[in-house]
Protein backbone atom coordinates (compact mmCIF):
# COMPACT_ATOMS: atom_id res chain seq x y z
CA UNK A 1 0.00 0.00 0.00
CA UNK A 2 1.26 3.21 -1.23
CA UNK A 3 1.41 6.14 1.78
CA UNK A 4 0.86 9.65 0.80
CA UNK A 5 1.11 12.91 2.66
CA UNK A 6 -2.22 14.12 1.15
CA UNK A 7 -5.09 12.02 -0.99
CA UNK A 8 -7.24 14.11 -3.44
CA UNK A 9 -10.63 12.12 -4.10
CA UNK A 10 -11.91 13.93 -7.28
CA UNK A 11 -10.37 16.07 -10.40
CA UNK A 12 -12.53 19.04 -10.39
CA UNK A 13 -11.47 22.65 -9.88
CA UNK A 14 -11.18 22.48 -6.15
CA UNK A 15 -9.06 19.15 -6.23
CA UNK A 16 -6.87 20.40 -9.05
CA UNK A 17 -5.88 23.48 -7.06
CA UNK A 18 -4.78 21.35 -4.04
CA UNK A 19 -3.03 18.55 -5.68
CA UNK A 20 -0.75 21.38 -7.60
CA UNK A 21 -0.22 23.33 -4.78
CA UNK A 22 0.97 20.73 -2.03
CA UNK A 23 3.12 18.91 -4.80
CA UNK A 24 4.30 22.29 -5.38
CA UNK A 25 5.19 22.49 -1.48
CA UNK A 26 7.33 19.35 -1.54
CA UNK A 27 4.00 16.83 -0.24
CA UNK A 28 3.58 13.59 -1.68
CA UNK A 29 0.34 13.70 -3.14
CA UNK A 30 -1.82 11.15 -4.35
CA UNK A 31 -5.02 12.20 -7.02
CA UNK A 32 -8.08 9.79 -7.37
CA UNK A 33 -9.80 10.88 -10.61
CA UNK A 34 -12.95 8.71 -12.24
CA UNK A 35 -12.49 9.94 -15.39
CA UNK A 36 -9.47 9.59 -18.11
CA UNK A 37 -9.41 13.56 -18.33
CA UNK A 38 -9.65 15.25 -15.19
CA UNK A 39 -11.33 19.20 -14.92
CA UNK A 40 -14.55 18.05 -13.25
CA UNK A 41 -18.02 18.91 -14.15
CA UNK A 42 -16.67 22.81 -14.62
CA UNK A 43 -14.75 21.63 -18.05
CA UNK A 44 -17.08 18.68 -19.23
CA UNK A 45 -20.68 19.86 -18.73
CA UNK A 46 -20.49 23.32 -17.00
CA UNK A 47 -18.64 26.50 -16.73
CA UNK A 48 -16.59 25.90 -20.31
CA UNK A 49 -19.28 24.64 -22.28
CA UNK A 50 -22.02 26.69 -21.55
CA UNK A 51 -20.31 29.63 -21.84
CA UNK A 52 -18.90 28.65 -25.55
CA UNK A 53 -22.65 27.53 -26.30
CA UNK A 54 -23.59 30.97 -24.77
CA UNK A 55 -21.47 32.97 -26.87
CA UNK A 56 -22.66 31.24 -30.11
CA UNK A 57 -25.94 32.09 -29.48
CA UNK A 58 -25.21 35.53 -28.77
CA UNK A 59 -23.34 36.01 -32.28
CA UNK A 60 -26.78 34.10 -33.91
CA UNK A 61 -29.33 36.23 -32.00
CA UNK A 62 -27.61 39.45 -32.91
CA UNK A 63 -26.74 38.32 -36.47
CA UNK A 64 -30.84 38.03 -36.88
CA UNK A 65 -31.76 41.41 -34.67
CA UNK A 66 -29.22 44.12 -35.31
CA UNK A 67 -28.67 43.76 -39.06
CA UNK A 68 -31.56 44.45 -40.45
CA UNK A 69 -30.85 48.05 -39.88
CA UNK A 70 -27.96 48.19 -41.50
CA UNK A 71 -29.58 46.56 -45.02
CA UNK A 72 -28.63 42.97 -44.60
CA UNK A 73 -30.93 40.53 -44.85
CA UNK A 74 -30.34 37.15 -42.92
CA UNK A 75 -30.99 33.54 -44.64
CA UNK A 76 -30.95 30.15 -43.19
CA UNK A 77 -30.89 27.98 -40.18
CA UNK A 78 -28.58 28.53 -37.51
CA UNK A 79 -26.50 25.03 -36.58
CA UNK A 80 -26.67 23.64 -33.26
CA UNK A 81 -24.30 21.46 -34.33
CA UNK A 82 -21.59 23.79 -35.45
CA UNK A 83 -22.05 25.24 -32.17
CA UNK A 84 -21.31 21.90 -30.77
CA UNK A 85 -18.43 21.70 -32.45
CA UNK A 86 -17.08 24.98 -30.64
CA UNK A 87 -18.00 23.69 -27.72
CA UNK A 88 -15.76 20.38 -28.00
CA UNK A 89 -12.87 23.06 -29.15
CA UNK A 90 -12.99 24.73 -26.13
CA UNK A 91 -13.32 21.94 -24.00
CA UNK A 92 -10.35 20.36 -25.86
CA UNK A 93 -8.36 23.17 -25.60
CA UNK A 94 -8.78 23.51 -21.87
CA UNK A 95 -8.76 20.30 -20.79
CA UNK A 96 -4.80 20.72 -21.74
CA UNK A 97 -3.98 22.67 -18.43
CA UNK A 98 -6.13 20.10 -16.68
CA UNK A 99 -4.40 17.30 -18.50
CA UNK A 100 -3.13 14.00 -16.02
CA UNK A 101 -0.57 13.97 -17.45
CA UNK A 102 0.73 17.58 -16.60
CA UNK A 103 0.15 17.08 -12.85
CA UNK A 104 1.60 13.59 -13.42
CA UNK A 105 5.02 15.81 -14.53
CA UNK A 106 4.32 17.79 -11.41
CA UNK A 107 4.90 14.44 -9.44
CA UNK A 108 1.73 13.84 -8.58
CA UNK A 109 0.45 9.92 -8.75
CA UNK A 110 -3.09 9.88 -10.97
CA UNK A 111 -5.13 7.54 -10.28
CA UNK A 112 -8.53 6.94 -12.80
CA UNK A 113 -10.83 5.30 -11.09
CA UNK A 114 -13.75 5.75 -8.56
CA UNK A 115 -12.22 6.27 -4.92
CA UNK A 116 -14.36 5.17 -2.06
CA UNK A 117 -12.96 5.03 2.04
CA UNK A 118 -12.08 2.03 3.47
CA UNK A 119 -10.70 3.55 6.35
CA UNK A 120 -10.55 7.39 7.91
CA UNK A 121 -6.75 6.59 6.55
CA UNK A 122 -7.44 4.03 3.33
CA UNK A 123 -8.70 4.45 0.21
CA UNK A 124 -9.95 1.80 -2.31
CA UNK A 125 -9.89 2.89 -5.67
CA UNK A 126 -12.45 0.85 -8.61
CA UNK A 127 -9.09 -0.56 -10.03
CA UNK A 128 -8.12 -2.64 -6.84
CA UNK A 129 -5.53 -0.33 -5.24
CA UNK A 130 -5.35 0.82 -1.75
CA UNK A 131 -4.01 4.06 -0.96
CA UNK A 132 -3.09 5.73 2.98
CA UNK A 133 -3.31 9.33 2.95
CA UNK A 134 -2.07 11.58 6.65
CA UNK A 135 -4.54 13.74 5.18
CA UNK A 136 -7.50 13.16 2.52
CA UNK A 137 -9.45 16.16 0.82
CA UNK A 138 -12.56 15.09 -0.78
CA UNK A 139 -13.47 17.21 -4.03
CA UNK A 140 -16.23 15.59 -6.06
CA UNK A 141 -18.03 17.91 -6.78
CA UNK A 142 -22.04 17.43 -7.73
CA UNK A 143 -24.29 15.95 -9.86
CA UNK A 144 -27.73 17.22 -11.31
CA UNK A 145 -30.85 16.78 -8.81
CA UNK A 146 -33.80 14.57 -10.26
CA UNK A 147 -36.89 15.91 -9.07
CA UNK A 148 -39.67 12.71 -8.38
CA UNK A 149 -41.93 14.17 -10.55
CA UNK A 150 -44.70 11.44 -11.92
CA UNK A 151 -43.36 9.85 -15.65
CA UNK A 152 -40.18 11.36 -15.40
CA UNK A 153 -38.33 7.61 -15.15
CA UNK A 154 -39.95 7.00 -18.36
CA UNK A 155 -38.53 10.05 -20.91
CA UNK A 156 -35.51 10.60 -22.21
CA UNK A 157 -34.94 14.00 -20.20
CA UNK A 158 -31.35 15.63 -20.68
CA UNK A 159 -29.47 17.68 -18.19
CA UNK A 160 -26.64 20.13 -18.45
CA UNK A 161 -24.02 16.26 -18.39
CA UNK A 162 -26.05 15.22 -22.21
CA UNK A 163 -27.12 18.65 -23.52
CA UNK A 164 -24.02 19.29 -25.18
CA UNK A 165 -24.47 16.41 -27.09
CA UNK A 166 -27.39 17.47 -28.99
CA UNK A 167 -27.04 17.67 -32.80
CA UNK A 168 -30.10 19.82 -33.70
CA UNK A 169 -32.05 22.48 -31.82
CA UNK A 170 -35.55 20.52 -29.99
CA UNK A 171 -38.43 22.06 -31.44
CA UNK A 172 -40.38 22.33 -28.59
CA UNK A 173 -38.34 22.56 -25.04
CA UNK A 174 -39.55 22.80 -21.40
CA UNK A 175 -36.89 23.62 -19.06
CA UNK A 176 -37.55 22.70 -15.40
CA UNK A 177 -36.13 25.18 -12.88
CA UNK A 178 -35.75 29.05 -13.78
CA UNK A 179 -32.27 29.53 -11.82
CA UNK A 180 -28.57 30.35 -13.69
CA UNK A 181 -28.18 27.24 -15.20
CA UNK A 182 -31.78 26.95 -16.45
CA UNK A 183 -32.03 30.40 -17.70
CA UNK A 184 -28.88 30.42 -19.46
CA UNK A 185 -29.24 27.19 -21.39
CA UNK A 186 -33.06 27.95 -22.13
CA UNK A 187 -31.68 31.48 -23.79
CA UNK A 188 -28.72 29.33 -25.69
CA UNK A 189 -31.29 27.26 -27.03
CA UNK A 190 -34.43 29.73 -27.56
CA UNK A 191 -31.31 31.62 -29.99
CA UNK A 192 -31.14 28.44 -31.76
CA UNK A 193 -34.85 27.70 -33.02
CA UNK A 194 -36.43 26.12 -29.90
CA UNK A 195 -39.60 27.35 -28.55
CA UNK A 196 -38.78 27.31 -24.93
CA UNK A 197 -40.76 27.05 -22.03
CA UNK A 198 -38.97 27.46 -18.35
CA UNK A 199 -41.06 26.33 -15.10
CA UNK A 200 -39.67 27.87 -11.85
CA UNK A 201 -41.23 26.79 -8.59
CA UNK A 202 -40.10 30.42 -6.87
CA UNK A 203 -42.36 33.39 -7.49
CA UNK A 204 -39.45 35.38 -9.05
CA UNK A 205 -36.50 34.11 -11.23
CA UNK A 206 -33.38 34.30 -9.93
CA UNK A 207 -34.59 34.59 -5.85
CA UNK A 208 -30.99 35.43 -4.32
CA UNK A 209 -30.50 38.40 -6.75
CA UNK A 210 -31.38 41.98 -5.16
CA UNK A 211 -34.99 42.52 -6.25
CA UNK A 212 -34.68 45.89 -8.38
CA UNK A 213 -32.16 43.59 -10.42
CA UNK A 214 -34.18 41.39 -11.85
CA UNK A 215 -36.54 42.70 -13.47
CA UNK A 216 -34.30 43.85 -16.14
CA UNK A 217 -33.28 40.53 -17.38
CA UNK A 218 -36.65 38.74 -16.69
CA UNK A 219 -38.39 41.37 -18.96
CA UNK A 220 -35.41 40.51 -21.39
CA UNK A 221 -35.82 36.72 -21.10
CA UNK A 222 -39.80 36.98 -21.58
CA UNK A 223 -39.37 38.25 -24.50
CA UNK A 224 -37.84 35.77 -26.12
CA UNK A 225 -39.17 32.71 -24.27
CA UNK A 226 -42.21 31.67 -22.37
CA UNK A 227 -41.54 31.74 -18.16
CA UNK A 228 -43.86 30.47 -16.01
CA UNK A 229 -43.15 31.08 -12.14
CA UNK A 230 -44.79 29.96 -8.80
CA UNK A 231 -45.04 27.00 -10.90
CA UNK A 232 -44.44 23.11 -10.78
CA UNK A 233 -44.42 20.04 -13.05
CA UNK A 234 -46.40 17.83 -11.87
CA UNK A 235 -46.68 15.04 -14.19
CA UNK A 236 -44.71 13.89 -18.08
CA UNK A 237 -45.36 11.00 -20.30
CA UNK A 238 -44.52 9.90 -23.54
CA UNK A 239 -47.02 10.39 -26.57
CA UNK A 240 -46.73 9.52 -30.01
CA UNK A 241 -44.03 11.81 -31.12
CA UNK A 242 -44.22 14.34 -28.53
CA UNK A 243 -43.75 14.43 -24.11
CA UNK A 244 -47.28 15.54 -22.33
CA UNK A 245 -46.62 18.04 -19.70
CA UNK A 246 -49.07 18.52 -17.08
CA UNK A 247 -47.55 21.88 -15.02
CA UNK A 248 -49.65 23.67 -11.99
CA UNK A 249 -49.67 27.38 -12.28
CA UNK A 250 -50.71 29.59 -9.18
CA UNK A 251 -54.48 27.79 -8.58
CA UNK A 252 -54.87 26.66 -12.23
CA UNK A 253 -53.83 23.91 -14.94
CA UNK A 254 -51.40 23.97 -18.08
CA UNK A 255 -50.96 21.76 -20.56
CA UNK A 256 -48.12 21.66 -23.00
CA UNK A 257 -46.90 19.34 -25.45
CA UNK A 258 -43.01 19.65 -25.97
CA UNK A 259 -40.29 17.44 -27.87
CA UNK A 260 -37.43 17.59 -24.76
CA UNK A 261 -37.20 18.37 -21.47
CA UNK A 262 -34.08 19.88 -19.87
CA UNK A 263 -33.91 19.42 -16.13
CA UNK A 264 -32.21 22.13 -14.07
CA UNK A 265 -33.13 22.43 -10.63
CA UNK A 266 -30.64 22.43 -8.85
CA UNK A 267 -27.67 19.92 -8.10
CA UNK A 268 -26.67 17.43 -5.24
CA UNK A 269 -23.63 16.51 -3.76
CA UNK A 270 -21.66 12.99 -5.19
CA UNK A 271 -21.07 11.64 -1.69
CA UNK A 272 -23.10 8.24 -2.74
CA UNK A 273 -20.15 6.23 -3.63
CA UNK A 274 -17.38 7.53 -1.03
CA UNK A 275 -18.63 4.94 1.62
CA UNK A 276 -18.25 8.11 4.19
CA UNK A 277 -19.48 5.89 6.98
CA UNK A 278 -16.12 4.08 6.78
CA UNK A 279 -14.05 6.85 7.96
CA UNK A 280 -16.95 8.42 10.13
CA UNK A 281 -17.32 11.73 8.03
CA UNK A 282 -20.34 13.17 8.98
CA UNK A 283 -22.74 14.76 6.44
CA UNK A 284 -26.41 16.29 6.26
CA UNK A 285 -29.71 14.60 5.16
CA UNK A 286 -28.84 15.78 1.20
CA UNK A 287 -25.55 14.20 1.05
CA UNK A 288 -23.49 17.21 1.91
CA UNK A 289 -20.33 16.83 3.29
CA UNK A 290 -20.19 18.88 6.85
CA UNK A 291 -17.25 21.15 7.29
CA UNK A 292 -16.15 23.74 9.78
CA UNK A 293 -14.91 27.47 9.01
CA UNK A 294 -11.48 25.50 8.27
CA UNK A 295 -12.85 23.15 5.35
CA UNK A 296 -12.70 19.99 8.22
CA UNK A 297 -14.97 17.12 8.23
CA UNK A 298 -15.79 15.65 11.86
CA UNK A 299 -12.51 13.81 11.35
CA UNK A 300 -9.32 16.36 11.78
CA UNK A 301 -7.57 14.83 8.90
CA UNK A 302 -10.08 14.95 6.36
CA UNK A 303 -10.88 18.09 4.48
CA UNK A 304 -13.83 19.12 1.41
CA UNK A 305 -13.37 21.22 -1.12
CA UNK A 306 -15.85 22.38 -4.16
CA UNK A 307 -20.18 21.72 -4.49
CA UNK A 308 -19.67 18.59 -2.21
CA UNK A 309 -19.65 21.00 1.02
CA UNK A 310 -22.29 22.52 -0.05
CA UNK A 311 -21.01 26.51 0.47
CA UNK A 312 -20.98 27.75 -2.62
CA UNK A 313 -21.59 25.99 -5.76
CA UNK A 314 -19.14 27.95 -7.98
CA UNK A 315 -15.76 26.84 -9.71
CA UNK A 316 -13.79 30.00 -8.56
CA UNK A 317 -14.96 29.54 -5.13
CA UNK A 318 -13.42 25.77 -5.32
CA UNK A 319 -10.51 27.18 -6.15
CA UNK A 320 -10.62 29.76 -3.51
CA UNK A 321 -11.14 26.60 -1.02
CA UNK A 322 -8.25 24.49 -3.04
CA UNK A 323 -5.70 27.06 -2.17
CA UNK A 324 -7.18 27.74 1.58
CA UNK A 325 -6.95 23.76 1.91
CA UNK A 326 -3.38 23.56 0.63
CA UNK A 327 -2.75 25.74 3.78
CA UNK A 328 -4.40 24.06 6.35
CA UNK A 329 -4.00 20.03 5.38
CA UNK A 330 0.03 20.93 4.11
CA UNK A 331 1.49 24.20 5.85
CA UNK A 332 -1.31 23.83 9.37
CA UNK A 333 -1.99 27.43 9.39
CA UNK A 334 -5.79 27.13 10.35
CA UNK A 335 -6.89 29.64 8.30
CA UNK A 336 -10.60 30.29 8.15
CA UNK A 337 -12.88 30.57 4.99
CA UNK A 338 -14.08 33.51 4.27
CA UNK A 339 -16.91 34.02 1.63
CA UNK A 340 -17.81 37.70 2.44
CA UNK A 341 -15.96 39.01 -1.23
CA UNK A 342 -17.28 36.13 -3.32
CA UNK A 343 -19.44 37.36 -6.82
CA UNK A 344 -20.86 35.27 -9.04
CA UNK A 345 -21.92 35.93 -12.62
CA UNK A 346 -25.30 34.64 -14.58
CA UNK A 347 -23.98 34.73 -17.80
CA UNK A 348 -27.35 35.50 -19.39
CA UNK A 349 -27.81 37.92 -22.00
CA UNK A 350 -28.14 40.74 -19.94
CA UNK A 351 -25.88 39.30 -17.47
CA UNK A 352 -25.97 40.16 -13.75
CA UNK A 353 -23.37 40.44 -11.04
CA UNK A 354 -23.99 39.85 -7.56
CA UNK A 355 -21.27 40.30 -4.37
CA UNK A 356 -22.36 40.43 -1.14
CA UNK A 357 -25.81 41.66 0.35
CA UNK A 358 -28.58 42.56 -1.36
CA UNK A 359 -30.69 45.97 -0.54
CA UNK A 360 -33.16 43.30 1.62
CA UNK A 361 -30.31 41.69 3.08
CA UNK A 362 -28.15 44.86 4.12
CA UNK A 363 -31.16 46.49 5.71
CA UNK A 364 -31.43 43.63 7.80
CA UNK A 365 -27.94 43.25 9.34
CA UNK A 366 -26.94 47.00 9.07
CA UNK A 367 -30.39 48.43 9.58
CA UNK A 368 -28.75 52.01 8.79
CA UNK A 369 -27.20 52.01 5.11
CA UNK A 370 -27.10 53.85 1.52
CA UNK A 371 -27.89 53.02 -2.10
CA UNK A 372 -26.51 54.36 -4.99
CA UNK A 373 -27.80 53.34 -8.16
CA UNK A 374 -27.17 54.42 -11.76
CA UNK A 375 -29.54 53.46 -14.50
CA UNK A 376 -27.34 52.38 -18.06
CA UNK A 377 -29.42 54.91 -19.83
CA UNK A 378 -27.21 57.38 -18.60
CA UNK A 379 -23.88 55.95 -18.84
CA UNK A 380 -22.47 57.22 -22.49
CA UNK A 381 -20.29 54.43 -23.81
CA UNK A 382 -24.11 52.26 -23.33
CA UNK A 383 -26.04 55.02 -25.22
CA UNK A 384 -23.51 55.11 -28.14
CA UNK A 385 -23.53 50.71 -28.15
CA UNK A 386 -27.15 51.00 -27.98
CA UNK A 387 -27.24 48.73 -25.00
CA UNK A 388 -29.05 50.60 -22.09
CA UNK A 389 -31.22 47.78 -21.20
CA UNK A 390 -29.21 47.54 -17.03
CA UNK A 391 -28.33 49.58 -13.73
CA UNK A 392 -26.09 49.45 -11.23
CA UNK A 393 -26.02 49.10 -7.42
CA UNK A 394 -23.81 49.74 -4.84
CA UNK A 395 -24.85 49.18 -0.91
CA UNK A 396 -22.86 50.90 1.55
CA UNK A 397 -22.71 50.92 5.50
CA UNK A 398 -22.78 54.38 7.22
CA UNK A 399 -18.99 54.88 7.48
CA UNK A 400 -18.95 54.55 3.32
CA UNK A 401 -17.40 50.47 3.70
CA UNK A 402 -19.02 48.50 0.10
CA UNK A 403 -21.40 45.45 1.15
CA UNK A 404 -23.05 44.90 -1.47
CA UNK A 405 -23.07 45.58 -5.18
CA UNK A 406 -25.31 44.34 -8.05
CA UNK A 407 -25.50 44.81 -11.77
CA UNK A 408 -27.46 44.10 -14.82
CA UNK A 409 -26.13 44.82 -18.41
CA UNK A 410 -24.41 43.59 -21.25
CA UNK A 411 -20.43 42.41 -19.65
CA UNK A 412 -21.42 43.52 -16.26
CA UNK A 413 -19.32 40.80 -15.32
CA UNK A 414 -16.54 42.12 -16.51
CA UNK A 415 -16.80 45.85 -15.30
CA UNK A 416 -17.99 45.38 -12.73
CA UNK A 417 -14.61 43.75 -10.89
CA UNK A 418 -13.39 46.88 -9.75
CA UNK A 419 -15.90 46.95 -6.76
CA UNK A 420 -14.77 43.27 -6.14
CA UNK A 421 -11.27 44.29 -5.49
CA UNK A 422 -11.97 47.60 -3.19
CA UNK A 423 -14.72 45.74 -1.42
CA UNK A 424 -11.82 43.01 -1.06
CA UNK A 425 -9.30 45.75 0.14
CA UNK A 426 -11.40 47.58 2.30
CA UNK A 427 -11.76 50.24 -0.15
CA UNK A 428 -14.80 52.75 0.77
CA UNK A 429 -17.07 53.15 -1.79
CA UNK A 430 -15.93 56.83 -2.61
CA UNK A 431 -12.02 55.97 -3.39
CA UNK A 432 -13.47 53.80 -6.29
CA UNK A 433 -15.07 57.50 -7.64
CA UNK A 434 -11.51 58.84 -7.28
CA UNK A 435 -9.84 56.10 -10.23
CA UNK A 436 -9.74 57.48 -13.68
CA UNK A 437 -11.81 55.86 -16.10
CA UNK A 438 -11.09 56.02 -19.78
CA UNK A 439 -14.14 57.81 -21.17
CA UNK A 440 -16.22 56.10 -23.44
CA UNK A 441 -16.16 52.77 -21.26
CA UNK A 442 -18.42 50.91 -19.94
CA UNK A 443 -16.62 50.88 -16.44
CA UNK A 444 -18.28 54.40 -15.98
CA UNK A 445 -21.05 52.81 -14.92
CA UNK A 446 -19.16 52.20 -11.56
CA UNK A 447 -17.22 55.53 -10.88
CA UNK A 448 -20.73 57.25 -11.84
CA UNK A 449 -22.77 55.44 -9.37
CA UNK A 450 -19.71 55.72 -6.70
CA UNK A 451 -19.55 59.17 -7.80
CA UNK A 452 -23.45 59.85 -6.09
CA UNK A 453 -21.44 59.12 -2.88
CA UNK A 454 -19.83 62.30 -3.07
CA UNK A 455 -23.20 64.25 -4.07
CA UNK A 456 -24.21 63.21 -1.57
CA UNK A 457 -21.31 63.65 0.91
CA UNK A 458 -21.66 67.21 -0.38
CA UNK A 459 -25.22 68.49 -0.29
CA UNK A 460 -25.59 66.53 3.52
CA UNK A 461 -22.57 69.16 4.54
CA UNK A 462 -22.11 72.58 5.85
CA UNK A 463 -20.46 73.41 2.70
CA UNK A 464 -22.97 74.34 0.33
CA UNK A 465 -23.96 76.63 2.76
CA UNK A 466 -20.56 78.33 3.20
CA UNK A 467 -20.32 78.43 -0.39
CA UNK A 468 -23.57 80.06 -0.62
CA UNK A 469 -22.68 82.96 2.03
CA UNK A 470 -19.27 83.17 0.34
CA UNK A 471 -20.61 84.10 -3.35
CA UNK A 472 -22.96 86.43 -1.71
CA UNK A 473 -20.07 88.10 0.12
CA UNK A 474 -18.37 88.24 -3.07
CA UNK A 475 -20.91 89.62 -4.77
Amino acid sequence: MKKYDLVVIGGGAGGLTVAAGASSLGAKVALIEKEEQPGGDCLHYGCVPSKALIESAKIVHHAKTQTEQFGLQLQGKPSLDAAMTRVKLAINTIAKHDDADRFRSMGVDVYIGIGSFRSSHEIEISTGEVVYGKRIVISTGSRPFIPPIKGMNDIDYITNETIFSLKEAPGRLLVIGGGPIGLELAQSLARFGSEVTVVERSEILLSKEDEEIVPYVQKHLEDEMTIYTNASVEEVSKQSGHISVSIKKDDSQVQLQVDQILIASGRIPNTAKLNLSAAGVQVDQRGTVVVDDYLRTNIKHIFAVGDVNGRFPFTHVAGMEGKLIVQNAVLGISKKVNYDNVPWVTYSDPEVFHLGLTEREAKETYGDISVFSQPLADVDRFVSDHNTNGMVKIIANNKGKIIGAHAVGVGAGDWMQEIVYAKQYNQKIGSVSQVIHPYPNHAAAVQRTTDLYWREKLFNSSLPKITEKYIKWFR
